[in-house]
């Protein structure tokens, strides 16, 4: 009988003991996929090349319908594109052209067809010429300079225009 009291003891114990033990689950895991890409702001103008040829002092020449320029989103980002002009070797960059050696940079995005209405002088700081391009998106612009109505140097001068990107 002292055997059947014990070993009825021992299960009631084992019995108590798992009903009052707090059971120990395996960890569970997930995975969050995460990608990154770096931003790439580029531009690029094709044709890239204006030659107005050899003008006389105070005539004009551009490239409406001739040489129409194409700046291109490059990047892989939405980008503005700015515009800039800049002072020669020898001349000035300038609004108006009366001032010996100053001459006029103008851009135009739209309805270019009778220059200089609807044309833009450039100056030698950034200004808007397109806003929001998408990926590989285009603005096409015209040019059309004014050469200075007097001049002293009389060689080649290199009226280069700058376009820029900047992120949207």
């Amino acid at each position: 009988m002292k055997s059947k009291i014990l070993l009825f003891l021992f299960v009631t114990c084992i019995l108590l003991t798992a009903a009052f033990t707090q059971y120990a689950y395996a960890a569970s895991t997930a995975t969050v996929t995460a990608t990154v890409t770096v931003q790439n702001i580029s531009v690029s103008v094709s044709s890239g090349t204006v030659s107005y040829g050899t003008l006389g002092t105070n005539s004009s020449a551009g490239t409406n319908g001739s040489n129409t320029q194409t700046a291109t989103n490059n990047g892989n980002v939405a980008e503005d594109f700015n515009i800039e002009g800049q002072n020669s070797a020898n001349w000035t960059l300038d609004t108006a052209n009366s001032t010996t050696d100053h001459y006029i940079h103008r851009f135009c995005t739209s309805t270019c067809g009778s220059a200089p209405t609807n044309y833009t002088a450039l100056t030698t700081a950034y200004q808007a010429l397109a806003s929001n391009v998408a990926t590989s998106g285009t603005q096409n612009f015209d040019l059309y300079i004014t050469t200075p109505q007097t001049s002293s140097v009389f060689t080649q001068q290199s009226v280069n225009v700058t376009v820029q990107a900047v992120i949207h």
